[in-house]
């Protein structure tokens, strides 16, 4: 059965592209949920507080770092208008009723993937079968992309034991606790390498194009203020566009963010902040992929 509110997402973002905002007297407060502590890879949303764009929008945005699955169900109930989330967060709010809507990709590359240690020699999908993989737990986008991973590589759950390990991935394989594990290509990769390690890295991307990170909004803000949203989506990608054109001021922006920043490695944080903008929906700015959607749902489906 086809995802029959697809095209519905994907008419909002003509809707909100054709809006005209016009930007009140007096500020519009935004609690913006983004699902994850104070990290360079929201380099764009502290680039568009830090450089006025929200402001300029008519709009007074503070970040939240709140749990995913928390931010849909504060958007469908109207208790907030926005929030960062992954694809798959809003075919499940869907599922269980929530009036969610996609109105903006960031992440045009799925940004999960499986890495191991070179010694390992996993180098293929199917050298997966019969591994011990560490994965934060069985939920969200690790588990989403792992799955989609099985599943291209014509594996079942069954052939691999996933171990849930939390965020300690990288330690996890350097004490031999893990044979791989599932990881945000941006981050743990990096650090293993800095670390001296050698890694093999599989990417989602690679083998199946999923929806990723971006804006959702519900259907009552868009109905009664729609130019909030057109706002709110436009200061938005004027702060990734920034970024992305000038990731060394961004960085140096960030440090006001993201504590300690500057003293955990910076070499490697902005070889992070590169390799996640190389991940950035940038030649379309905000735009989805129609058969991005159908594959997070059969993926979805197949997985129950």
């Amino acid at each position: 059965m086809k995802f029959k509110h697809l095209f519905s997402i994907l008419i909002v973002l003509a809707i909100v592209a054709a809006c005209a905002p016009q930007v009140p007297a007096a500020p519009t407060a935004i609690r913006l949920p983004v699902g994850y502590i104070p990290d360079i890879q929201f380099a764009p949303l502290y680039v568009a507080i830090d450089k006025g764009y929200y402001q300029q929008a008519g709009l007074n945005v503070t970040l939240d770092y709140n749990m995913e699955t928390d931010s849909v169900a504060l958007v469908g109930a109207n208790q907030i208008p926005f929030a960062i989330v992954s694809g798959e967060q809003v075919l499940l709010g869907r599922a269980q009723g929530l009036p969610v809507d996609y109105v903006m990709a960031w992440y045009k590359q799925y940004p999960v993937g499986v890495v191991s240690l070179a010694k390992q020699n996993i180098t293929k999908l199917s050298d997966l079968k019969g591994k011990k993989i560490g994965i934060p737990g069985l939920y969200g986008a690790s588990y989403i992309g792992m799955s989609a991973m099985l599943e291209a590589g014509g594996l079942t759950q069954s052939e691999v034991t996933l171990d849930s390990i939390g965020f300690n991935q990288v330690a996890a394989l350097v004490a031999g606790q893990e044979q791989a594990a599932v990881v945000y290509v941006t981050n743990e990769p990096i650090q293993l390498k800095a670390k001296g390690y050698d890694v093999n890295l599989l990417r989602v991307a690679d083998y199946m194009q999923l929806v990723s990170n971006g804006m959702i909004t519900n259907q009552k803000t868009l109905q009664d203020n729609p130019g909030l949203v057109k706002r709110m989506v436009a200061a938005t990608l004027q702060g990734i566009a920034y970024t992305a054109a000038h990731p060394d001021e961004a960085f140096q922006i960030s440090k006001k963010y993201v504590e300690n920043l500057s003293k955990t490695d910076p070499a490697v944080q902005q070889q992070v902040l590169a390799s996640t903008i190389s991940l950035w929906q940038l030649d379309q700015p905000g735009y989805s992929d129609p058969q991005a959607w159908q594959n997070m749902q059969d993926v979805m489906l197949k997985m129950g």
